[in-house]
């Protein structure tokens, strides 16, 4: 009972982690030339630690709450934009793991995350439109998935040691015995 507590306990400071990262996030001004709609995607190194470091179910309940929270704080279009780009990714990051027998780096694990991130999203915008016009916008969301996956694969690769070390402090995370 106290491991499942501890587990609930984690994940709900790794949610806090992810939405709190989002908020920076939307406090960053768009940089110049910048594509509409692309965002740095910082939440998704709290997905990728989870699902490295935890276990996909890990992953998926911060996707989950993620794409609640979403829909609490700015609606059902944003909430399924949400969670299409986030539950395609995971899922492909987690395919990705597993086929790499968890050896892939985490710039392959942010490069992967980021590309299918955005798919997901331009899929879900399909969807809602109506019409596969959003499907013209693709070269520049793959481009930015890139990018900004490669940004959030290189800053959990750099947060890697520094988190090893406050898992030593604190003992292993709840879900996954090391």
């Amino acid at each position: 009972m106290q491991q499942k507590t501890r587990r609930v306990a984690f994940l709900g400071l790794l949610f806090a982690l992810a939405i709190l990262l989002s908020f920076i996030e939307g406090l960053v001004p768009p940089l110049p030339m910048m594509p509409p709609g692309v965002k740095l995607g910082l939440a998704n190194i709290v997905t990728m630690y989870c699902l490295v470091l935890l276990d996909f179910r890990a992953a998926l309940t911060v996707t989950a709450l993620k794409g609640l929270f979403a829909f609490l704080t700015r609606g059902a279009v944003a909430a399924a934009m949400s969670l299409g780009g986030s539950v395609l990714s995971l899922l492909v990051m987690a395919l990705v793991w597993r086929l790499t027998k968890k050896r892939c780096s985490m710039l392959t694990m942010g490069l992967t995350g980021g590309f299918f991130h955005n798919m997901g999203q331009l899929c879900v915008s399909v969807l809602i439109l109506k019409t596969t016009a959003a499907f013209y916008y693709l070269p520049v969301l793959a481009v930015a998935g890139l990018v900004m996956g490669f940004i959030t694969g290189v800053t959990l690769q750099v947060l890697m040691p520094h988190i090893g070390r406050l898992q030593q402090d604190l003992g292993p995370p709840a879900g996954r015995r090391r």
